[in-house]
């Protein structure tokens, strides 16, 4: 239990596509895909609810129990680092928002902004000193991975269905939003969204040039990545078409 909660982990930091790391990329792409095996049995009402309400109990509560670790048992949350701003953290807030409203309108924005917000968030994690089994390891891995369940659960247990407009509407509303949180940054000296400067450690960003630069650079990749999570459905319609 003191591994799991300590404040200073000792031993190796976390390391990019480490065992620990692929073990858990793979838990979360083999219960993505049980998501769509088991599809049917998710359209049932009972079984449906179910696991809406899990992953909504999941999603807040590891939230939960992440910040008072933070408040209390690390003692370091604050204003500059820790508000959800970063846009994998407002999809956290969201997720349990679309599973209990039903909403299209949220599923369409959280199917682009959401997963792939998650999924980069899986692949390059900014976890520093901590690695498995400690709670700052296992509560974002939970918390990025439940996100796509959700995405995902919604995809397969209702008729939504992403389309391309929605690819711009949420580009347009990630970049209003990353000027109010621009303007927070400047007032709190803080750096959500890594809109005022890269990270102190190594990451992705490290590639795309320097600021501001490499702001037109993840501009770029996030519209990419859309694409790509919209592609499946494109080729769909295309082979459907007489």
């Amino acid at each position: 239990m003191q591994n799991f909660f300590e404040v200073n982990a000792k031993g190796d930091p976390f390391r990019l596509f480490s065992g620990e790391h692929l073990i858990t990329i793979s838990i979360i792409v083999v219960l993505c895909v049980l998501m769509f095996v088991f599809r049917k049995q998710l359209q049932e009402q009972r079984k449906k609810q179910i696991l809406r309400f899990s992953l909504v109990f999941l999603l807040y509560g590891t939230y939960a129990l992440s910040h008072l670790w933070l408040l209390f048992g690390k003692n370091t949350w604050s204003l500059k680092t820790h508000l959800p701003l970063h846009l994998s953290d407002l999809a956290v807030i969201l997720a349990p928002l679309m599973l209990l409203t039903n909403s299209e309108k949220l599923f369409q924005f959280m199917y682009y902004a959401g997963l792939a917000s998650s999924i980069q968030a899986i692949l390059t994690p900014d976890l520093g000193q901590y690695t498995f089994p400690h709670i700052r390891y296992i509560g974002f891995f939970v918390l990025h991975g439940g996100v796509a369940l959700a995405c995902l659960f919604m995809l397969v247990s209702t008729t939504y269905r992403p389309n391309h407009r929605s690819i711009w509407v949420t580009v347009l509303i990630i970049n209003l939003y990353a000027a109010c949180v621009f303007f927070i940054n400047k007032w709190l000296g803080s750096n959500y969204l890594y809109i005022m400067k890269k990270p102190g450690n190594d990451s992705p960003l490290d590639y795309l040039g320097p600021w501001p630069w490499y702001l037109l650079s993840m501009e770029f990749l996030m519209i990419v990545s859309f694409y790509l999570l919209y592609s499946p459905f494109w080729l769909k319609r295309k082979t459907e078409l007489p």
